[in-house]
């Protein structure tokens, strides 16, 4: 999905539900026990719709080059992963999730949404 794509769908959601809550959140790798690495960002909206209340979110990641795992063989020590990420390539995508009856979010299968 393009930047473009998402910008609309947010005026449009925007334009037809009132009580649209925006956020920006950072998505994190956790390196390790103790570390985390923001690897990107995802814009969310949350809204009441006439099916439930639902939740929207553009996930845009930098492209994941090469994998490095850092472990040793001795008792008690820890294996880390570190990735190598792009820094002009991004990979974009939304999710979209409704909240169901136990108060959790069920992820919209996006079939559904096909014509």
């Amino acid at each position: 999905m393009t930047e473009e794509k998402w910008e609309n769908i947010k005026s449009m959601v925007k334009d037809k539900f009132p009580d649209v809550k925006c956020t920006i959140e950072p998505i994190e790798h956790k390196i390790g026990l103790t570390e985390s690495q923001k690897i990107g960002q995802k814009d969310v909206l949350i809204f009441n719709s006439p099916i439930g209340k639902i939740k929207l979110e553009y996930l845009i990641k930098p492209v994941i080059i090469d994998k490095k795992e850092h472990y040793s063989k001795r008792m008690g020590a820890t294996a880390k992963t570190e990735y190598i990420l792009s820094e002009s390539e991004f990979s974009r995508h939304m999710d979209a999730y409704k909240l169901n009856d136990y108060n959790e979010w069920e992820k919209i299968d996006s079939s559904s949404f096909i014509d």
